[in-house]
């Protein structure tokens, strides 16, 4: 937004809001509730010491840059999460990781970090992730997805005081979305203050080699070589090469795309032969044929991880923050006739008394 589309919104001169912005006029309280407004913001964000990534991020691009969608959702996300941590809830209290902070020089890297960030999870070393955003969780990464649309970003991480938090385009479909948590989950690991991607899975190691080997880390995360390289003997000595890529793809909730790479980097198949398993779509007849479950949905539309969520109802409960406050922290992701009504359980706790 412009000085002068702001300047229109709030109903003040051109010259006023460069005053302002400059130092150089005090806001009256109406005013800053107007620019608050305009600008889809709370008051509250103005008083708020803002998160040093998101500074040091906005101090490189220049004051002649501007913010995209993502970069705006990320940030007022940064702030949510910070102000609920600032209130001292358990479930948003992290420890320092232990990992290394080392980005991955070479492939072999990206793959022991992929493994390394399993152990981290207390997660099996061979068996699927069905529940991604609640393990990159217990690392103190908080991701949260909503549908920016096409055409643009598909993640982006900033790195918090404590923890980190993570925004998925929910726009594209379940196996990308987890691939895309995947790759943020690697930036976080090695400490990256704030990163966006534009396309996870589409780098190459020569024009930009981390991203390359960070996408890598996601595969290898979500499709552990050895378990995949197992069940791939398994079903395909039974069957065809389709039914064993769509039988692997529904366990590990992955897309095709992502199955073919990982299959073609292990080794396991051809460049022909992961061709055909990239354009390969199941059918509800495969879902019958293969005993296939419909997996759950995970990172639609507007979603909130669970921690975080509590965290945000605790609030409520112990009359920390107002009902309409923790509404706006769900991300409009909760119903309000759900949250405690607070004021009633007093009102009855006071009746009894008396009584």
């Amino acid at each position: 937004m412009s000085q002068e589309d702001l300047a229109s919104a709030i109903r003040l001169d051109r010259t006023v809001v460069n005053k302002i912005e400059n130092g150089l006029r005090k806001v009256t309280a109406l005013e800053l509730a107007d620019i608050a407004l305009a600008l889809d913001a709370r008051m509250t964000q103005f008083f708020e010491d803002p998160t040093p990534a998101l500074v040091s991020h906005r101090s490189s691009q220049g004051l002649d840059t501007a913010d995209s969608r993502i970069d705006s959702i990320l940030a007022s996300i940064a702030s949510d999460v910070e102000f609920v941590q600032s209130l001292e809830v358990n479930e948003l209290t992290f420890n320092d990781l232990p990992a290394s902070r080392t980005p991955p020089t070479t492939i072999k890297d990206a793959e022991d970090l992929a493994r390394h960030a399993r152990e981290l999870m207390n997660l099996p070393l061979d068996e699927p992730i069905n529940d991604l955003v609640d393990s990159v969780s217990r690392l103190g990464l908080l991701a949260f997805s909503e549908d920016i649309g096409p055409d643009t970003a598909d993640a982006g991480t900033i790195l918090l005081r404590h923890g980190g938090a993570c925004l998925v385009n929910s726009h594209a479909k379940v196996g990308r979305r987890r691939l895309a948590l995947a790759h943020e989950l690697g930036h976080y690991l090695i400490a990256d203050e704030y990163t966006i991607d534009w396309r996870v899975d589409n780098h190459s190691d020569q024009s930009v080699p981390l991203e390359s080997r960070l996408d890598f880390f996601a595969r290898a995360l979500l499709l552990p070589g050895k378990a995949v390289t197992a069940l791939w003997d398994e079903f395909s000595s039974a069957g065809d090469a389709r039914s064993a890529a769509i039988r692997i793809a529904s366990k590990f909730r992955v897309d095709m795309a992502t199955l073919a790479r990982r299959l073609r980097e292990l080794g396991v198949v051809d460049g022909d032969a992961a061709a055909q398993i990239r354009i390969a779509r199941t059918t509800h007849a495969d879902m019958i044929d293969f005993g296939l479950h419909v997996p759950i949905e995970e990172l639609t539309g507007t979603s909130i991880p669970r921690i975080y969520a509590l965290a945000v109802l605790r609030l409520v409960r112990e009359e920390r923050i107002s009902r309409e406050r923790a509404l706006d922290l769900m991300r409009g992701t909760f119903p309000e006739a759900d949250l405690p009504d607070v004021r009633q359980r007093r009102a009855d706790e006071i009746w009894n008394f008396v009584a």
